[in-house]
């Protein structure tokens, strides 16, 4: 069984109190390693230590910082495989459908930041007065903390880590505690790519400790955090001032229309519902669907999970869909469901934890039918595997239903008719709509976040897009001698 260490200052090492705590895999219920258990301390010396190493980063050309960016790349490429099995065995997705996935796309985004280091600009802006010259120069904001969440312990963080890194910002890192083992694996390969001591830290420990610290530290100058809408309210007030980039919870609903492609519509539901075993603040967690194809639709899906959704062990490669991955959000989807079936909903499929598995954290994926708008599985972000059908009457039911949720991350709806999906786009209230594409659909370059107003956070990840806020410009107006 591994001793796993955090990273602070170039060097492994273990907290300053000497606790630890033992990682549990969700899959498999064995301890797979120690791992430190930081305090505010811990925290307090890696800002130390990124503060030191910052200017001396922040000195490196674009190309220079790309070119380390592109090492973290390598180093990960070549570790594929045992990346994935940490992934898998620490968080619980199946290895061969979603670990070797993310592996991928957590490549993607150090190659990605490289690049769009190098093409980070300022600009050119006119003078009132003739002969000055006006320059925009896009500064680094210093040190940069990062929370990051459990469910893509290592994509997540990498779309903060990467571009705060490649724009010219020292990091300090705190991942989940559910998935330490994984983030160490990462912050391994950040370390073997060979940065400047200081630049890249990891501490690991409990978020009221550590993350709050990070949060609320002077030193810090920006804060990257993506998790629950609970946990980034603490984190907003702990930063008050900072530069922030929230991304935060998500209900947001799979639309389907009367006229929509059902079995478009079911297949898209498959992945917005049962990826990552529900854990996901893109998944569908709400289907809202016109009463002219609602039995047409609720048929199909019952089927296509019943066909499709195989929950077992992660590491097999029938598995489709492995454990969740902590008891609490086992225990929410609990309580939802057992709410959704006292209000009148049915379970067509699922209902209730799977037996005769390693661990109490297997969950059946479940359709639930009849379920009314308030139900707490349709108004809250359950972050399981379950798709809670509710019966919609039109086009403004859908938009009133949507808006009506305190959220506005993503929403998808399914029409064959492109004014009615642009409509639906320009009245609902969330930062991202999909047409006739599952809500977990996105890509990593594009701007992804909240809508103002909302509780799904504020700014935006993806590509140059984070970079605007992990940077800020400096204005330098130049008055030629003579």
């Amino acid at each position: 069984m591994a001793a796993e260490k955090m990273f602070v200052a170039g060097e492994w090492g273990d907290s300053a109190s000497g606790q630890t705590a033992e990682a549990t895999s969700p899959a498999t219920g064995e301890t797979i390693a120690t791992v430190p258990v930081g305090e505010r301390e811990d925290a307090r010396r890696a800002i130390a230590a990124a503060r030191a190493a910052a200017p001396a980063w922040a000195r490196l050309t674009a190309f220079d910082r790309a070119a380390a960016m592109h090492r973290v790349g390598d180093v990960i490429e070549s570790r594929r495989d045992e990346l994935a099995r940490t992934l898998t065995l620490d968080q619980g997705k199946p290895l061969h459908p979603e670990a070797h996935d993310e592996v991928a796309e957590l490549v993607e985004y150090w190659r990605m930041a490289a690049e769009d280091a190098k093409r980070l600009a300022g600009g050119l802006p006119n003078s009132f007065s003739a002969g000055k010259r006006v320059l925009l120069a896009r500064r680094p904001r210093g040190v940069v903390g990062v929370i990051s969440p459990w469910n893509w312990p290592y994509t997540m963080p990498a779309e903060l880590i990467a571009p705060a890194l490649a724009c010219g910002n020292a990091v300090v890192w705190t991942p989940a505690p559910t998935t330490t083992v994984a983030a160490v694996a990462l912050a391994r390969c950040i370390a073997d790519a060979d940065l400047p001591s200081g630049t890249f830290n990891l501490v690991t420990g409990p978020g009221p400790l550590v993350g709050d610290e990070i949060a609320r530290h002077p030193d810090v100058d920006g804060i990257g955090f993506i998790g629950s809408t609970a946990t980034g309210r603490l984190v907003a007030r702990a930063a008050a001032g900072k530069a922030q980039v929230l991304e935060m919870g998500g209900n947001g609903p799979v639309v389907v229309l009367d006229d929509a492609d059902v079995g478009a519509a079911v297949r898209a539901t498959l992945t917005a519902c049962f990826l990552c075993a529900g854990q996901s603040c893109t998944a569908g967690e709400r289907i809202l669907v016109h009463r002219a194809v609602y039995d047409e639709y609720v048929e199909r899906l019952a089927a296509a999970v019943a066909a499709e959704i195989r929950l077992g062990d992660p590491f097999d490669e029938a598995t489709t869909m492995g454990p969740l991955n902590n008891e609490p959000v086992a225990t929410k989807m609990d309580e939802h469901v057992a709410d959704a079936v006292a209000r009148g909903a049915d379970a067509l499929t699922g209902g209730d934890r799977a037996a005769a598995f390693p661990t109490d954290l297997y969950w059946e994926p479940t359709v639930l039918t009849g379920v009314p708008p308030d139900a707490r599985v349709a108004t809250e972000e359950t972050f399981g595997p379950v798709a809670p059908v509710v019966a919609i009457d039109s086009l403004e039911h859908a938009v009133e239903l949507t808006n009506r949720s305190p959220y506005g991350l993503l929403a998808s709806v399914f029409t064959a008719d492109l004014t009615a999906g642009l409509r639906f786009a320009d009245e609902v209230r969330t930062g991202w709509v999909n047409i006739n594409e599952s809500s977990n659909y996105w890509e990593a370059h594009l701007p992804f976040g909240g809508r103002a107003g909302t509780d799904s956070g504020i700014g935006r990840v993806g590509g140059t897009h984070v970079m605007e806020s992990f940077t800020e410009l400096q204005t330098i107006v130049i008055t030629p001698a003579g």
